[in-house]
């Protein structure tokens, strides 16, 4: 009986910590709240409405009629419209369309040779060899969005054939581009760096104010003469070269183990993992000064770490989610170096093409040293 009321008061004392505790007790609701409703909408296998581009070297009314019917599937949506393939390949490559239908001059031609019959006329002949009608160019490196692209390669033409389908050839050809043999250690393993290192660097920083007040040397730190900006400099340059270890780490890994090619300039993907890690950084410092222990700095930065992970495009793909759920992911640094690093990994894109990722790398990376700062400070008085 003496061990059950002992364990009681325990108990007692516990709730009374976690009532008082307002941060611990916001995460215990919010956390499981906030996730479920976020996740539940966000994650989707089921892409749709993907972002493409067109190049009708046609110029027909029948040409853009199978635009039209690619378009009705809900699996494409035609955002750009391109003068020439070579054009149409660097859009994909830069991210503004992850594919791009080609329809060639002779598509009225190729319509009327395809085993679907059109036009009255018979099947091919042996000297009239039946081709699709068009041609996708697919980005191959996300396998989910090039898997929903291929499932269009047999696309019944009835709205511009009165016949059923015939599969003998099929309506489009798909190329996948970066990732022909759909690997899927080539589109994980650059975003293994972004998750790492989101998940690192906020982790490492999340905690060093708290951590500076709970071993008694924030005491000290106030009676030196150092600012709150430089304190915050001071606090994420270490972490800088822990990053960069890290992306050396899983890129020779990855390309010695899974073969996964690093087509683009080291330079160019070393400036794109220098703005993403001070920013995740900033995020963490800012962290750090909101939680008042370790263990709030820790349940926020879960808080954040999952978001992250599940709406950066890493596991499901970033066209698969609703509106709302696009613009959260657009506010995470992991989003936008997630284009950036596979961009330069796997596309040998110019990061200067992908310019948006990354002034929103360098702006939050700046507005986080500001709030940070600001934060201390106002702590110091």
């Amino acid at each position: 009986m003496k061990a059950l009321s002992r364990i009681g008061a325990i108990f007692a004392k516990e709730l009374r910590q976690l009532r008082r505790d307002r941060m611990t007790f916001g995460m215990v609701v919010m956390i499981p709240l906030i996730q479920l409703l976020l996740f539940g909408f966000a994650i989707n296998t089921n892409v749709r409405h993907i972002p493409a581009g067109v190049v009708d070297q046609s110029g027909s009314a029948l040409g853009r009629v199978l635009a039209q019917t690619a378009q009705a599937t809900g699996v494409v949506s035609f955002t750009e419209h391109f003068s020439d393939v070579g054009e149409a390949q660097a859009a994909i490559a830069a991210a503004r369309v992850r594919a791009v239908l080609i329809v060639p001059p002779d598509v009225s031609q190729r319509l009327a040779r395809h085993p679907s019959l059109g036009f009255g006329r018979p099947a091919a002949t042996d000297q009239e060899v039946a081709r699709p009608v068009a041609q996708w160019l697919v980005d191959g490196s996300d396998t989910i969005v090039a898997s929903a692209v291929r499932g269009l390669r047999n696309m019944p033409l009835l709205e511009l054939l009165d016949k059923p389908p015939n599969r003998s050839t099929p309506t489009f050809e798909v190329t996948l581009l970066y990732n022909p043999e759909q690997r899927s250690a080539v589109n994980i393993v650059p975003g293994l760096v972004a998750t790492i290192l989101t998940m690192t660097m906020i982790m490492f920083t999340s905690a060093a104010i708290v951590r500076e007040r709970e071993h008694g040397n924030m005491e000290m730190l106030i009676t030196t003469p150092v600012r709150p900006i430089e304190l915050m400099l001071g606090k994420i340059i270490p972490y800088v070269f822990v990053g960069a270890v890290q992306v050396s780490i899983i890129l020779a890994l990855g390309h010695l183990v899974f073969g996964v090619p690093v087509n683009g300039s080291r330079w160019q993907l070393a400036a794109a993992t220098l703005l993403f890690i001070c920013a995740s950084l900033t995020l963490g410092l800012v962290i750090s000064t909101i939680a008042r222990s370790q263990l709030q700095s820790m349940q926020m930065t879960i808080f954040v770490l999952l978001p992250s992970i599940l709406l950066s495009g890493f596991m499901f793909p970033y066209d698969a989610m609703p509106l709302a759920a696009q613009y959260i992911a657009e506010v995470l640094p992991a989003t936008h170096f997630m284009r950036l690093v596979r961009g330069v990994v796997l596309r040998d894109v110019e990061i200067l093409h992908m310019s948006g990722d990354l002034l929103w790398l360098a702006l939050f990376t700046v507005g986080g040293l500001i709030v940070a700062s600001l934060r201390f400070k106002k702590r110091l008085d």
